[in-house]
């Protein structure tokens, strides 16, 4: 008999991904899992695509539901937009459109909703993104808490451009900053942790200046993503399990800033679990990696860090191993249960 949807199924880890599969993937006939040559279910990326005339037409779709509304850098509309786009940049793809979806709780303070959508427009604006379009509701008090804005973006990548998530052995694993900001800013709000003495904010950032970057990297750069619900753990797990490879991360190399680990420590969770709003995680060619990290911190991501590597897997195929400061090493479980609600 099945059971309940929990709150564990939502938050982008282990659960997240069985019931996806359970329920949607498996269902699909495998020839509809793609449409006109381009990526589809079968490589479940940050977006899918239709190849037209030489050119993927890159689309991705999101909710947001995020809890607080307003945090230290930014707001539920300003993360939709941003979210959006750095979905479309992760497959390589320039953003060019986008369509919202509204739903907002009867009774929802008119002011707030102005400033999150003010915050919305400010986003793709400065981004030149169309909104091309989208749908406003109000459902009766009690029936939805607060809002919830839905986003489809859509982008172009050349054929050569696209990036889909396909790891290699010899790859290098880079980051371009510190993780977990945007996750423990929202995990310390919602333990009712008051930041005002703080100065740690939400990354939250769009991801267009990584472009160029992708550009100048062209088939060098084998998969890309922000690591967002279940963070870096996630990220690195995905890309093993597809591969069937070997990751291997040095813990020492990772950005965090002490107060997210300190957040994390402090509640339980592991800080590579944590989201972040305003970063990649790039699998690069390992001959030139070092040249990509150079170009990476000269186009605005100056703690771009170099973390790992993709191995051959002899025994222990599709897992992440992580190497701590003193030596030793752990398997990097995937993100289970409950991470951080609503953090997204």
């Amino acid at each position: 008999m099945a059971g309940k949807v929990t709150l564990a199924h939502g938050a982008g880890g282990k659960e997240t991904e069985e019931i996806v599969d359970r329920l949607i993937v498996r269902r699909v006939p495998e020839e509809l899992k793609r449409a006109m040559n381009g990526v589809g279910l079968d490589l479940l990326d940050d977006g899918a695509s239709l190849f037209i005339e030489g050119i993927h037409l890159v689309v991705s779709v999101d909710s947001y539901t995020v809890k607080p509304i307003n945090f230290p850098g930014g707001n539920i509309g300003a993360l939709a937009a941003t979210g959006t786009i750095n979905d479309v940049v992760m497959m390589g793809a320039r953003p060019v459109a986008m369509l919202d979806s509204i739903v907002v709780e009867e009774g929802f303070d008119e002011k707030l909703l102005d400033d999150v959508i003010k915050s919305f427009m400010e986003v793709i604006t400065k981004e030149r993104v169309s909104l091309i379009g989208g749908d406003f509701k109000v459902m009766p008090r009690g029936s939805v808490d607060g809002i919830v804005i839905s986003t489809t973006g859509i982008g172009i990548a050349k054929e050569d451009e696209l990036i889909t998530d396909r790891v290699r052995e010899g790859d290098r694993i880079v980051v371009t900053g510190h993780l977990g900001d945007h996750g423990a800013v929202i995990l310390a709000l919602q333990q009712g942790i008051s930041l005002e003495s703080s100065s740690l904010r939400s990354d939250l950032r769009p991801l267009t200046g990584l472009l160029d970057v992708f550009r100048k990297f062209k088939g060098k750069i084998h998969a890309a993503r922000d690591p967002t619900r279940g963070g870096l753990a996630m990220v690195l797990n995905d890309w093993a399990k597809q591969s069937g490879k070997i990751i291997v991360v040095d813990g020492s190399k990772i950005p965090l800033r002490e107060q997210v680990a300190s957040y994390a420590g402090m509640l339980g969770i592991d800080p590579l679990f944590l989201a972040s709003e305003g970063q990649a995680v790039i699998a690069v060619d390992g001959s030139v990696c070092d040249e990509l990290l150079d170009e990476l911190r000269k186009s605005g991501f100056p703690d771009s860090s170099e973390i790992g590597e993709v191995r051959r897997a002899e025994r222990f195929k599709g897992i992440v191993l992580y190497k701590s400061e003193v030596g030793g090493h752990r398997i990097l479980e995937p993100p289970s249960g409950e991470i951080v609600p609503r953090i997204c």
